[in-house]
């Protein structure tokens, strides 16, 4: 039984003259199909925007902010699976001679994600365990256990191996470490971010942020996995997949901006409660 999903945001930066943004703020092109309804994009003040794709397959809104406060927002209603993440205990790790070629990058170091110096550690810590899910789900039980949860930990430089030294993160971090530690085992493994909300599991009174995860390729596909949570969720709504936070920034400014409203929501709906859109 699929789910309608109510999401979207209302984003405010304040640049000092114009400046060229790029932004991943909407559900990914593959899910085009399931938004029920839509506000469409709103832009205050207005400009002239285009969406282009990026080498990864997302769609990237591209604008050129004013001087001065710009304000994105949408909202939107998205109908998903009401099952949580699938999972596969059966799932094998494929040897590297028979990756796809669209898996094959992903096991390639990346800005935050440093195998090369999260090599020696991974495999002291994974090396003897069993092969395929059996090895991943170790490796994401570890970074849960490993990291400490908190936003006043926030730091948008911080790396894999500066998490696994620091021992503290937000979403970003526990996905990049996981992502690190599986690729050091040629298991690859990439970033995803997008909404998430609070459905089945006990609310989180924290405001509503976006989420990271990653997805692993075991056997033939990628499989969704979260190491904050760690475990299967409902209503994931992706926006954009890559290597890690570099390739997939929610909002990029070629120059400096400042962030004076950020609001996003996700929450179980119907369409008969969601307002009247044009």
């Amino acid at each position: 039984m699929n789910v309608l999903i109510r999401l979207g945001y209302e984003i405010e930066i304040t640049c000092d003259q114009p400046t060229e943004v790029i932004a991943l703020l909407d559900p990914h092109s593959d899910l085009a199909g399931k938004i029920v309804r839509t506000s469409g994009l709103q832009i205050e003040p207005s400009v002239p925007n285009r969406t282009y794709i990026d080498p990864y397959g997302n769609s990237c809104l591209r604008l050129t902010a004013r001087a001065g406060a710009t304000r994105l927002s949408r909202d939107s209603l998205v109908e998903v699976e009401g099952r949580p993440d699938q999972w596969d205990e059966t799932a094998r790790e494929c040897s590297v001679s028979d990756l796809p070629d669209e898996a094959l990058g992903y096991l390639l170091a990346s800005r935050y994600c440093e195998t090369d110096l999260m090599m020696a550690q991974a495999w002291e810590l994974f090396g003897n365990v069993a092969s395929g899910w059996t090895r991943v789900r170790a490796i994401f039980d570890y970074v849960n256990s490993h990291l400490t949860f908190g936003y006043e930990h926030a730091r948008a430089t911080r790396t894999a191996a500066e998490a696994w030294r620091e021992r503290v993160g937000v979403c970003r971090d526990f996905a990049h470490l996981a992502i690190t530690l599986c690729r050091c085992m040629n298991i690859p493994a990439r970033y995803a971010n997008g909404y998430l909300g609070d459905i089945g599991v006990a609310p989180n009174p924290a405001p509503m942020d976006f989420n990271a995860w990653c997805e692993v390729w075991l056997e033939d596909r990628w499989f969704t996995l979260d190491a904050r949570h760690n475990e299967p969720r409902i209503g994931r709504v992706v926006i954009a997949r890559g290597r890690d936070a570099t390739d997939i920034p929610l909002i990029h400014s070629f120059g400096p901006h400042q962030l004076t409203m950020f609001r996003v929501w996700t929450e179980e709906a119907d369409e008969a409660g969601f307002p009247a859109l044009q």
